[in-house]
């Protein structure tokens, strides 16, 4: 609502879409979206609600609002911290380690590093860890340094993730004494994890996880060739862009893509198919659970933490159908579970077909 242009305007360029008017107070966007919410319950009383591309503090508001109340997710939030947790199962599955065991330092504290924080600290429960503890295996760092308890400046949701101790502006400081062996970035700040950040983050852990998720790619934190490099081939690595494959000595790494797409069109095929009244996020660790259980042994070999790109309509399937099988278990499906549950997904599937021309 921030965009566009007034009517004079308008009718000088009619292909400007959008007027150009202060964005609406909070309590005025509340309702609006409580109305639309209200309207969708009433009218399509099975639809799922999608968030896309609120701001930050409102989509993490909204979400919070609506999750336990409505069938809805927020992509930006869930899919991005999904695929996040996917790329890091997919890591202890090369590393033989278990995500309640890692020490978790996001790079960013806005929404993206708020949701994928969330979702990590949801992924380290269903291993068996309290909330509160799996909470305190992560933390913080934005543009003032390392979140801590003594800082005033914490929003709610960045409070969870502050640590105690004394503050630091120095990266490689927070990692040292933290003992860090994951770090993602999500900070849209490039070149931020220098030589010195990826070696430190190598004195941790014999297989240092390195996601440099924010993009365009001159917004990456560091590139594969410099994770690997740097790292003397002992980094998990992945990014939110696509990076070429590495070749060190004699190996060969392929960095992955922590894209969306991994997760967002089978996550909602299996929502379509089951109709959950809720979804909660263990739907969608479930999702990254899939995703990253089809990485072959062979992949794994060459530092690959998600399945190849081109098999995409295969993994949306395979996603798909163990999102909708726990929803139909855990009985958040309305319905029983159909019998053949991988035929019940392939039906749903649109299957275009264009062998037919029209003629005129």
């Amino acid at each position: 609502m921030d965009c566009g242009t007034d009517n004079d305007q308008l009718l000088k360029n009619p292909l400007y879409i959008g007027v150009r008017r202060h964005r609406p107070e909070v309590r005025e966007l509340d309702a609006f979206v409580q109305e639309f919410v209200d309207a969708v319950q009433e009218v399509f009383p099975g639809c799922c609600i999608h968030f896309e591309d609120w701001k930050g503090t409102d989509a993490i508001r909204l979400l919070k609002r609506y999750k336990d109340k409505i069938c809805c997710y927020n992509d930006d939030i869930q899919g991005t911290a999904g695929v996040a947790v996917a790329g890091l199962i997919g890591a202890m599955n090369m590393s033989r380690g278990k995500l309640s065991e890692q020490r978790v330092l996001m790079f960013g504290a806005g929404s993206a590093g708020i949701g994928i924080a969330n979702m990590i600290t949801a992924g380290m429960q269903a291993e068996g860890l309290s909330n509160k503890d799996a909470a305190s295996r992560i933390a913080m760092f934005d543009v003032n340094g390392l979140l801590t308890k003594g800082r005033t400046d914490l929003s709610d949701e960045q409070s969870v993730y502050a640590v105690s101790g004394n503050p630091t502006k120095s990266l490689v400081e927070a990692i040292r004494t933290l003992k860090s062996t994951v770090l993602i970035g999500v900070s849209t700040v490039g070149k931020t994890f220098t030589r010195e950040v990826v070696q430190a983050m190598t004195e941790q852990t014999a297989r240092p996880v390195i996601f440099a998720l924010s993009n365009p790619t001159d917004h990456a934190e560091c590139s594969a060739q410099e994770a690997y490099e740097w790292s003397n081939g002992k980094a998990i690595y992945a990014a939110g862009v696509p990076f070429d494959e590495v070749k060190l000595g004699d190996k060969v790494f392929i960095p992955g893509q922590a894209n969306n797409y991994y997760l967002f069109p089978g996550v909602s095929l299996g929502i379509y198919a089951a109709k959950p009244k809720l979804i909660p996020d263990a739907l969608w660790i479930e999702g990254a659970r899939a995703l990253a259980d089809l990485v072959t042994p062979q992949q794994k070999e060459k530092g690959m933490v998600f399945p190849p790109q081109k098999d995409i309509l295969a993994i949306s399937t395979s996603v798909a159908e163990r999102v909708a099988r726990m929803a139909f278990d855990k009985g958040l499906a309305p319905e029983k579970k159909p019998k053949d549950l991988a035929a019940f997904i392939r039906e749903l599937q649109y299957q275009p077909d264009y062998s037919a021309t029209i003629k005129f």
